[in-house]
Parts: structure tokens; sequence; C-alpha cells
């Protein structure tokens, strides 16, 4: 249900027609206790994962400041084993990175085979903030070439070809937009202000960026549009509701693990005899 209600559908695509405060029909009540199951199924799927060896996963979380993308993480992802599920936060550029092509970054950061990796924002932001603020493509003295729609066109082509490539080398990629509304964004952004605690997540920029509301949403609309396959699909998730965030993340994570069809492996009768043997011993000991 949850994937096909907020999987992305290219060609009638758009953002406007994706409620931020859309709850599914569903309570706080009755996500929460659906999500306490989930999570003890995904936690078992991800071992299951891990034994395996055979995949690997790659989350990718964007969205606009105060969407939500750490509590996510922190809600959705904290049950799972941290030494086979890595979160990576993808910040303003170094110096280093910005000379270097505008996957690599992110593609030094790719899941081995048997590993979850999550990306809090990732190499979408060059076709993101960068497009708002095409300025910042100067830092990155690109070769002579395309401009303008021309250039974004180009990277949306880029990016597609890339995830391609990871999903035939078994990684499968889940990408989510968490839909946040302009004046729930605003309420969490005061929330930041007026909460000590919470001082460490403002930054005056989040106020600037947000002056630039209406760009954001046509470059995250467009990018939506071009870079959702069958393949890696974008799942527009709604942000006002954290608790309807969760679940939906959560659900959607759980049908791919459940389509992978995986097992713990199963012993050959050589072992389950040598198993046997240990088991004697072991006994003998007590």
């Amino acid at each position: 249900m949850f994937a096909d209600r907020f999987r992305v559908k290219p060609k009638s695509f758009r953002l406007r027609n994706h409620d931020p405060a859309d709850t599914a029909g569903l309570t706080h009540e009755a996500a929460q206790a659906d999500l306490t199951n989930d999570l003890k199924e995904l936690a078992q799927l991800h071992e299951q994962l891990f034994v395996s060896g055979r995949h690997a996963l790659l989350v990718i979380l964007q969205g606009l400041d105060a969407c939500g993308k750490d509590g996510t993480v922190k809600h959705v992802m904290s049950g799972l084993n941290p030494t086979d599920c890595q979160v990576h936060s993808f910040k303003e550029p170094t110096a280093t990175e910005v000379r270097h092509d505008f996957l690599w970054r992110c593609a030094c950061r790719l899941p081995q085979r048997g590993n979850m990796a999550i990306f809090n924002r990732s190499y979408y932001e060059e076709v993101l903030v960068v497009r708002v603020h095409p300025e910042f493509l100067d830092a990155q003295r690109l070769p002579p070439g395309e401009t303008g729609e021309a250039l974004w066109q180009q990277r949306f082509e880029d990016i597609v070809h890339f995830e391609r490539y990871l999903t035939h080398n078994g990684i499968h990629l889940l990408k989510f937009f968490l839909n946040i509304s302009k004046e729930e964004q605003r309420q969490r952004l005061l929330k930041r202000i007026d909460n000590p605690a919470k001082h460490w997540k403002f930054s005056p920029s989040d106020y600037s960026e947000r002056l630039r509301w209406e760009d954001y949403q046509q470059a995250y609309e467009d990018m939506l549009r071009h870079t959702s396959t069958p393949a890696a699909p974008w799942y527009v998730i709604p942000a006002d509701h954290k608790w309807l965030a969760h679940l939906a993340v959560a659900k959607v994570l759980l049908g791919v693990l459940q389509g992978l069809d995986l097992s713990y492996p199963k012993l050959t009768k050589e072992q389950r005899a040598e198993m046997a043997h240990v088991k004697k011993l072991l006994e003998r000991e007590g």
C-alpha cells in the first residue's frame, strides 16, 4: 500500500498533488503499533541481508531543512546492527571533494554486499542546491561544455546511468523525499530557536534557503520526475507528521527486503554433523 501510494510516477508527477500532511487514513496510535512490529521484522531481514552477502541496500534521504531526515534515521534504523549499516551525512563539499566529479564523494561511501548505507543528503544536492545557487558551479571549475538547463539534463542522465550500474551490481536503491509543508517547516525552525537543546541544529542559512522555497519546489519536482526509474524509484513521503513518515519509510524498506527472498544459510550434512559433535563436547564440559 505505502509503496504504491507514495511512489513517483514520472509521466504524471506533480509535487503539488502530494499532500505533506497526508496520514494515509491512519491514527498516531495505530501507526506506532504497526511500526513496532515492522522494526522487529526489519532487524531480522537486515541480519539475513548481511549473512547472505549477495545484496546491498542504499537508502537516500532528501528534503528541505527540518523535514526530519535525522529523526527518520533515529526511529527507523536504530534497531539495525551498526556494524552492517553505516550513515553518511553529506554537507558542503570540501576543497578536495569539489575538485572531483560530482558523484565521487558519494561513490566512495557505497555499501559493500551484505551491508546497508544511508545517505543523509547525497549526490542529488548537485541538481538541487547547486541548481538553485548556480554560482556554486564556479568552485567546481568544470571544463567547457553544457550550461544552463542542458547541464541539469545532462546530470539527470548521468545519475540514471550511475544508478543503473549500481543495481546491476546488486545495490538496491531506495530514495525518499521527505515532503514538508512551508508552515510545518516554519514551526519546526521556531522550535529549534526556542529550545536551547536544539540550537545546534539551527543555522542562519536555514532561513535564507527558506526564502527560495518556490525555487526548491521546482528543482525537486524536476529532479523527481527525471530520476525516478523502475530500478531506482523515488518515494514522496508526507513529512508533516513524523510518525507517518517513519512508518512509510519502514514499510517501503520492509517491502524491498522481503522481495529479495532472503534467508539464513542452509547447513550441509557435514556441517550439521560437525555441529552435533561440538554440541556433545560442550555438554560434556558441563
